[in-house]
């Protein structure tokens, strides 16, 4: 039985993420895999992919839309671009994708067992059963459209799928974990993103095992044209449906609006973020901060990254704050610092090529770059959400602001405007 581990709401968004963008979300989507497996072995990440709040953090502080569908064809996009250079190093491997991609899963899979040595044709038909359990057997309105599978040298997998529903415009994600997972028709879900929808037919659901069992000999009894009749006339006049929540697992609402709004994020862990992104700069990252502006603004974004990489599950019920590390394509929170982006990525790079040679000191940085803010959040003391994204957007220029519509241009400020104050928390006295 897999582990189900919640849902969410997911606005359907259209578009394409731009070339300069989609690079680095590569380049820094695989050196932070890198550093997971590195910590906690290749496991923890198909378990963390599973886990749909930490799979949304994860696509935020990589510059995506922080709210919308296409965080989920970005990242597998990003992981199966930057990963397979390194499939010989990780022993991971991404297959599928959108569109077209989802249906060569299975020969992909196939092509990875023949060069690994495990059964890829069996794992061809996980991928087709994966996908018909969740087109066909979980009836919720929602047609798939992409089908991303991730699998180890040893044959342990994560799905992730996701299905867009064009009436109401919005998309849900489904996560599977090959991890526990025992039977393919009951409670097979790690998790499942998106909004209710009414009574949804589940029939993999365990409590739908009779209905199973019931379906299959009433068929058998009456036929299917029989069936029919009697149903429509035991439904009678249509009833207005009520939402159909699990009560037990965590519902992640990403919300339709574009900004991010204080109501978005926990200000405690964005203060300890930024909190420990002061205190340690100076002590752990000397060198970087040679760099004028950018190299204290990198810390700050390496902070989310490290929480991204060391941080509990229970840490990612806010993904919008950690957009607040490398902007967004679309310009929200503000455009994508690219200076803080590159240098972000050279600093992690740096840290997992000399911890591949034993040198783990820089790698140790990060981790208590993390530890740091986890202990500080409940004291520190910060700028507003809406302090901080305009202070960015007033220094965007000079971190080579970009988004979909361009460069940012020096920003003026004008007499009646005033200039926001600097982003450094301070602890509490």
């Amino acid at each position: 039985m897999a582990r189900r581990t919640g849902s969410a709401d997911l606005p359907l968004h259209g578009g394409s993420v731009p070339k300069w963008l989609a690079d680095r979300m590569t380049r820094l989507g695989a050196v932070m895999t890198q550093a997971i497996v590195h910590h906690y072995g290749r496991d923890e990440m198909l378990r963390r992919l599973a886990n749909p709040f930490w799979f949304q953090s994860f696509g935020a502080v990589m510059g995506m839309d922080w709210h919308s569908s296409g965080i989920t064809t970005s990242v597998i996009g990003a992981l199966k671009r930057g990963l397979t250079p390194l499939r010989n190093e990780l022993g991971i491997h991404v297959c599928g994708g959108r569109g077209k991609h989802s249906r060569q899963t299975p020969q992909e899979l196939v092509a990875v067992g023949d060069r690994v040595g495990i059964d890829g044709t069996g794992l061809a038909q996980v991928s087709r059963l994966v996908a018909k359990v969740d087109s066909a057997a979980l009836q919720d309105g929602f047609d798939l459209y992409l089908h991303g599978f991730i699998v180890t040298d040893d044959s342990k997998w994560t799905v992730v799928q996701q299905g867009m529903n064009g009436g109401i415009k919005q998309a849900r994600r489904y996560h599977w974990l090959s991890e526990e997972l025992k039977n393919f028709v009951d409670d097979p879900h790690a998790a499942i993103e998106g909004e209710a929808q009414g009574q949804i037919i589940n029939l993999v659901d365990r409590r739908a095992e009779a209905s199973r069992r019931g379906q299959l000999d009433l068929l058998s009894s009456l036929g299917p044209d029989r069936i029919a009749r009697e149903f429509a006339a035991l439904e009678g006049p249509k009833q207005k449906r009520t939402p159909d929540i699990e009560p037990f697992l965590p519902h992640l609402v990403m919300p339709p609006h574009h900004d991010v709004r204080a109501s978005d994020v926990i200000m405690r862990r964005l203060h300890g973020n930024l909190a420990a992104a002061a205190d340690r700069g100076a002590k752990d990252f000397p060198d970087l901060l040679l760099t004028p502006g950018v190299g204290a603004r990198t810390v700050r974004a390496l902070a989310m990254v490290a929480e991204v990489v060391h941080g509990a599950p229970y840490r990612f019920k806010d993904p919008a704050r950690f957009s607040l590390a490398h902007g967004g394509k679309d310009r929200h929170p503000y455009p994508v610092p690219i200076k803080v982006y590159d240098e972000t990525i050279r600093v992690l790079k740096s840290a997992v090529q000399k911890a591949k040679l034993g040198r783990e000191e820089e790698l140790g940085a990060l981790k208590r770059l993390d530890d740091q803010a986890r202990m500080l959040e409940r004291h520190a003391s910060g700028p507003s959400v809406e302090n901080l994204i305009a202070e960015e957007r007033l220094l965007s220029h000079s971190y080579g602001g970009r988004s979909v519509f361009g460069w940012e241009g020096p920003h003026e400020i004008s007499h009646s405007e005033s200039k926001p104050s600097r982003g450094f928390p301070t602890r509490a006295r």
